[in-house]
């Protein structure tokens, strides 16, 4: 039953409580003040606020316990409500043992925490003040105000505060190591905290998991990952967050395999997962086409109690279309119950990589035509996906709607996509135009798809002054040396290849090798061009490779050498391309998966063309689906044919 309220005034408060009779033969409830604070914990508990807080307006005496406006407060912080914060703290300065409540620390730490959270920095701040004028002022007041301004972005203040505190003479804990690691975190700040570190290790109470967990992400956020592996190893319990944070490092330190098994070790010793973690493996599933660690994901997603957030289901929809399964993607993503922008943005730029951009564009209609605005993201996967389709005509009408008709305005990033669809198209000139006329300096990106565009076409003299300003704007990028190298042998020109090849080394700018992954079980495979000796030697690989070899004579194959871009002999040429880790990864996945599995292929280059015809015929002679994803889109080899129309 509610407890009666007694309000001591003529005035007739309303209430939004039920009143309840009572029968005449039970006495009516007691004034005094013990059923008044039940009846105060009862209103607090439950967040009726104006009814507490007109409770203790009226009979402010009968309130003296601190404890009561502690519980107050602290729902007044859950609420973020000023308004009947700042009653609570006229209250405190009007009752008669008004000292007696503002020298009350815990008082004192939820004024702070009230007003913080209510973005009241400067009032929270004067409490505070008058708070450390006092001697023996505990680690709750501090931490108080250094947690108010890291959660309104103040992060330098919020160490001030930790250092502030260090000088008179406070001996830190565990709370206020938490909040200066998390502050030291997010401004990058190794050395500082570095400083809290050994606070720690000297501190005579050891360190919580909260402060292992701030350590964690310390070192992970500075990239400092022998720490991360140093301090997760020591650490005698370990939750969630903890393993999410060593995962983090694997992912920062680009040891995505590693990244992996440290989730599948998560997973065997009964841990469990965030969907934090899961937000933060699916994206490494995606880009390693790790399709099969990317469904058991799936499968603890669906068999979780828990429903999943649409950050979840975003990545989940982003992992399965960049494995190249576009149309898992696309049931998942009409069965999310609500979408948000960056859900058609994924969906959108699944379509585009893949080279589906016609049902990409009826899927823009229909995103417009349920009141979704598109963003710069939306029109770059769109236009980026025209480029590589071959759709000029389509991408210039959609490149002009963007400011006319959604409001956005062009930036370099759809300059840029618009030049390489003028370039690819062999429109050069129009390319030229559009750079000419642009409204903003001309970037790297924009002179690289011209050089690109230059590089498919022959266009030698062009090639040469375009990359000459790219090697101002872009001294140690080794791609635009590679770029204009190709274009020099393409013409035979092996005098000037040599020339860009001593300025490379004059540089000491290295080229990118070619370097292809994929999933068998639950491993990552690399394979470097190239590379491979005790493979490509051993008895498998050999019975495989001559298979494969007679089988492409009878289709007339002939090795295309001239994307060998070296002035060495024909028989040369020929074993080198016979070594591009694309191959290598598909032989590979020939000997070690069943037959009729489709193969997927990552590839950190563009696939070149010999390649991609090899390919084209070893999908039609063993009858395997091959989807490889180089830096621009996937290709996906049936029978013979590829996706991409033969034009990437």
């Amino acid at each position: 039953m509610i407890p009666a309220i007694f309000v001591l005034t003529n005035t007739p408060i309303p209430t939004n409580l039920t009143v309840i009779s009572c029968p005449k033969s039970q006495k009516p409830p007691s004034k005094n003040p013990q059923n008044l604070n039940q009846t105060l914990k009862y209103l607090t508990k439950s967040g009726n606020l104006d009814e507490a807080i007109r409770l203790i307006e009226s009979s402010p005496s009968k309130f003296t316990d601190p404890e009561t406006y502690s519980q107050l407060l602290h729902s007044c912080i859950s609420q973020k409500s000023l308004h009947h914060g700042q009653r609570v703290y006229k209250q405190l300065l009007k009752q008669e043992y008004s000292e007696k409540f503002l020298e009350n620390h815990n008082l004192k730490s939820k004024l702070i925490t009230l007003f913080s959270v209510c973005g009241e920095l400067d009032e929270a701040r004067i409490i505070f003040e008058n708070a450390i004028e006092n001697e023996g002022v505990p680690e709750s007041v501090w931490v108080a105000m250094a947690i108010g301004y890291s959660k309104n972005g103040f992060l330098r203040e919020a160490l001030l505060v930790y250092v502030e505190m260090l000088w008179n003479c406070m001996e830190p804990g565990n709370f206020a190591f938490s909040t200066a690691l998390k502050a030291c975190a997010d401004l990058r700040e190794l050395w500082v905290g570095r400083g809290v570190h050994a606070q720690v290790v000297k501190s005579s109470e050891g360190p919580d998991q909260v402060v292992n967990n701030g350590l964690l992400r310390l070192y992970t956020q500075c990239e400092c990952f022998d720490e991360v592996l140093k301090v997760f190893d020591q650490m005698p319990e370990r939750n969630v967050a903890s393993w999410n944070s060593l995962i983090s490092g694997f992912v920062k330190e680009d040891k995505l395999g590693e990244a992996l098994d440290v989730f599948r070790r998560m997973q065997r010793e009964g841990m469990g997962f965030s969907w934090v973690t899961l937000t933060t493996i699916l994206p490494i599933c995606a880009r390693v086409t790790a399709l099969l660690s990317g469904k058991e994901i799936h499968a603890q997603i669906v068999k979780s109690a828990r429903r999943p957030d649409v950050l979840v289901l975003n990545s989940l929809v982003d992992m399965y279309v960049k494995c190249g399964v576009v149309d898992y993607g696309r049931r998942l993503f009409d069965g999310m119950r609500s979408k948000d922008l960056t859900s058609w943005n994924t969906m959108l730029t699944g379509y585009a990589i893949n080279g589906y951009m016609r049902v990409a564009m009826d899927l823009f209609n229909e995103m417009a035509s349920c009141g979704i605005r598109p963003d710069d993201v939306t029109f770059i996967a769109l236009l980026s996906g025209c480029s590589h389709a071959g759709l000029t005509e389509d991408g210039q009408k959609l490149f002009h709607r963007m400011e006319m008709d959604f409001g956005v305005s062009p930036s370099l990033e759809h300059y840029a996509c618009l030049v390489d669809m003028l370039g690819r198209a062999g429109r050069i000139d129009d390319a030229l135009v559009v750079v000419k006329n642009m409204p903003m300096k001309t970037s790297g990106s924009i002179w690289g798809s011209l050089l690109n565009s230059c590089r498919l076409h022959n266009e030698v003299p062009l090639a040469e002054a375009i990359a000459n300003r790219l090697f101002e704007l872009e001294p140690c990028n080794p791609g635009n040396y590679v770029m204009l190298s190709n274009i020099y042998a393409n013409a035979g020109m092996w005098d000037s290849v040599n020339m860009v090849r001593e300025m490379m080394q004059t540089r000491r700018i290295r080229k990118e090798a070619g370097c292809s992954w994929i999933q068998v079980k639950n491993k990552i495979h690399s394979f470097v061009a190239g590379g491979g000796f005790e493979f490509r030697n051993s008895d498998e690989y050999k019975k495989i490779w001559n298979k494969l070899r007679e089988a492409m004579e009878e289709f007339g194959y002939i090795p295309n050498t001239d994307v060998v871009l070296h002035d060495v002999n024909e028989e040369t040429k020929a074993m080198w391309v016979c070594g591009h880790s694309e191959r290598l990864a598909t032989v590979f996945s020939l000997i070690h998966t069943a037959a009729g599995m489709p193969i997927r292929i990552t590839k950190n280059l563009r696939v070149c063309v010999d390649c991609h015809s090899w390919i084209k015929i070893v999908s039609r002679v063993t009858g395997r689906v091959i989807v490889l994803r180089d830096t621009n889109r996937f290709h996906h080899f049936k029978e013979g044919a590829c996706s991409c129309n033969d034009y990437w």
